[in-house]
């Protein structure tokens, strides 16, 4: 039902973490209630790079940024995630901007490798931003996606590397 959905997105929202049994809720929501403006490529186990949805690319965007944060500041008393993770999940075209200034900030303090490791991936998300530019607002199923696309990027991190990559 839409208001487990909307319980779930609230719980995150004040708590701050999206668990794997909170995305695991919303994915369930979305198998359950097809949504014409949910494509099936959110609904996927693991991180879809080749996702052209909006809201899920920002919260993978979020969560790129929060590792940059904690790999330029290791031991933050708060992060981005503490402060604006409401915003940036509810109102995101006030928040990317000053998330973005900063993420320039942290990549100054990082040595030469991880600095270009995280700039690479901080411009193939945000080229994903259409022209128009960040959306002023998202609705509760788009909020979703969001958190969807947020756990997704910060599970891949601790995916075991192939040799190969």
């Amino acid at each position: 039902p839409a208001t487990l959905l909307n319980g779930t997105v609230q719980r995150i929202r004040a708590e701050h973490d999206v668990t794997w049994a909170r995305a695991s809720v919303i994915k369930a929501y979305y198998s359950k209630n097809e949504d014409p403006l949910c494509p099936k490529e959110v609904l996927t186990v693991s991180v879809n790079k080749e996702s052209t949805n909006i809201p899920y690319n920002l919260g993978r965007l979020f969560a790129v940024l929060e590792r940059t944060q904690e790999a330029a500041n290791p031991n933050i008393n708060t992060t981005i995630k503490d402060r604006y993770f409401n915003s940036a999940c509810a109102t995101p075209a006030l928040v990317f901007p000053t998330l973005l200034k900063l993420a320039q900030k942290h990549l100054q303090k990082l040595p030469d490798g991880k600095a270009v490791f995280y700039n690479k991936q901080i411009t193939e998300l945000a080229a994903l931003v259409p022209e128009s530019g960040f959306p002023a607002r998202l609705s509760l199923p788009d909020q979703g996606k969001f958190e969807i696309g947020y756990y997704h990027q910060t599970q891949k991190r601790f995916e075991k590397k192939n040799k190969e990559e």
